[in-house]
C-alpha cells in the first residue's frame, strides 16, 4: 500500500477507535451518575438502530437472515461483550478495561486455528504471547483481581469470538447488513433487561451522554466497516491497538486515572504486539 494511502488508513482507523473510546467514556460517566449499565448497553444498540437503519439498505428478503444461526450467534457475542464492557467501566479505569479487552486478538487467533483450520505462525504466535503478557500485567490475576477486570476479560473473549464469527459470514452477507443485524438483534435481546432496571431521569446532560455513548460506538464501528473495505482485515487489526492511546489519554483527562507501573508496562507490551503485527503484515505484503 502506498504511504499516503497508508497514512489515510491509519487516520481513519484511529478516528474510528477513538470514537468508540469516546462512547465508552460517556458510558462510564453515565454509570457514575447512577445509570444502570444494562440500560446503557441497550440504549447503545437501540439508538444506533434508529439512526443507521435508514442507511442500511435492509430489504424484506433479508429479514430471515437475522435468524441464521451464524448471524445470530455473532450478534450475541458482541451483545455480551458490550454489556460486560460497560459494566466493567463502572468500577475500573478506562485504560485498564481496554487493556484487558485486548485479550480478544489472542482468543481470535486460537479459535481461527481450532475452528477455521488456519495454520499457526511462529512470529504471529510470539507477538500475541507478548500481547497476552501485557494483558495479564493489566489484569494482575491472583493479586486482588476485581470483578470489573474479570468482566473486561469476558468482554475481550467475546469480542475475539465475534471476530471469528464475522470471518465465517463475511463472504455471505454484505457489510451493512452485518452491521445492522448485530444492532437489531442486540436491541431486541437487551430490551427486557435494559427496560426492567430503574430508568434514568432524562436531564439534558444525561440525554447528551446517552447519545454520545450510542453515536460514538455506532460511528466508530461504521468507520471500521469502511476501513475494512479499503484494506485487508490483517492490516486493520493491528491498527486497532491505537485504541489504547485514546483510552489512556481520556482516562487521565476525564477521570484522572493514571495507570500504575504494572498497568503502564502491560499497555506498552500490548501496543508493542500491535506494532509488531503491523510491521509483519507489511513485510508479507
Amino acid at each position: 500500500m502506498p504511504i499516503p494511502d497508508m497514512i489515510r488508513l491509519v487516520l481513519l482507523v484511529f478516528t474510528a477507535v477513538t470514537c468508540v473510546v469516546i462512547g465508552d467514556t460517556a458510558g462510564k460517566l453515565l454509570t457514575a451518575d447512577g445509570v444502570d449499565p444494562a440500560f446503557i448497553a441497550w440504549s447503545r444498540f437501540a439508538i444506533a438502530v434508529l439512526i443507521l437503519l435508514p442507511f442500511s439498505g435492509l430489504q424484506r428478503a433479508e429479514l430471515p437472515n437475522l435468524m441464521r444461526w451464524r448471524v445470530f450467534v455473532r450478534a450475541i457475542f458482541i451483545v455480551i461483550g458490550i454489556t460486560c464492557m460497560v459494566t466493567a467501566l463502572k468500577t475500573e479505569p478506562i485504560a485498564d478495561v481496554f487493556g484487558a479487552f485486548f485479550v480478544g486478538p489472542v482468543v481470535s487467533y486460537i479459535l481461527a486455528i481450532l475452528f477455521l483450520g488456519e495454520r499457526p505462525s511462529t512470529s504471529r504466535s510470539v507477538l500475541l504471547a507478548i500481547g497476552f503478557l501485557g494483558v495479564m500485567l493489566v489484569v494482575k490475576p491472583g493479586f486482588g483481581t476485581s470483578v470489573g477486570m474479570v468482566l473486561a476479560l469476558v468482554a475481550g473473549t467475546c469480542y475475539g469470538a465475534y471476530l471469528v464469527m464475522t470471518r465465517t459470514v463475511a463472504g455471505d452477507y454484505r457489510p451493512r447488513f452485518l452491521l445492522i443485524s448485530q444492532l437489531l438483534i442486540g436491541g431486541v435481546v437487551l430490551a427486557p433487561l435494559g427496560l426492567s432496571v430503574d430508568l434514568p431521569q432524562l436531564t439534558t446532560s444525561l440525554t447528551a451522554l446517552i447519545m454520545i455513548s450510542a453515536l460514538g460506538s455506532a460511528a466508530g464501528n461504521y468507520m471500521l466497516v469502511i476501513a475494512n473495505r479499503k484494506a485487508e482485515a490483517s492490516l486493520i487489526a493491528p491498527l486497532v491497538y491505537t485504541q489504547l492511546i485514546s483510552a489512556a489519554v481520556l482516562g487521565i483527562w476525564v477521570f484522572g486515572d493514571w495507570p500504575d507501573l504494572f498497568t503502564l508496562l502491560g499497555l506498552c507490551l500490548i501496543a508493542l504486539s500491535g506494532i509488531g503485527s503491523l510491521v509483519l503484515n507489511q513485510r508479507k505484503a
